[in-house]
């Protein structure tokens, strides 16, 4: 019996978190719900950044790449928070099925 690398099981990880990130998506309405799961999805890509990095021999690279996206996502769900707090006090839902039958 052949056991996994450890290449190989981080790359089962990876495509786990983004199967569990794609079934959030289609099964969530709320939209923190949905930062969340795009979250999840992110660290899907920060997973398989550092794994191409350490398969190629650039972990250094691939890690300070990491860095930066972890950065950028962070202010990036920040946002989508506040927007989402915003929607929910003006509009008093979070159902994105409510919100796409508004018209503007």
């Amino acid at each position: 019996m052949s056991l996994l690398q450890p290449v190989q099981i981080v790359a089962l990880g990876v495509i786990a978190l983004l199967g569990v990130g794609i079934y959030g998506l289609l099964v969530t309405r709320n939209l923190i719900k949905m930062v969340a799961v795009l979250q999840i999805m992110v660290k899907a890509a920060i997973l398989a950044l550092v794994l191409a990095g350490k398969t190629s021999g650039q972990i250094m690279l691939s890690q300070s790449l990491a860095v930066t996206v972890i950065v950028a996502d962070t202010v990036v769900a920040v946002i989508g928070l506040a927007l989402a707090v915003q929607v929910r006090q003006r509009l008093g839902t979070l159902d994105i099925k409510k919100l796409s039958s508004l018209k503007g």
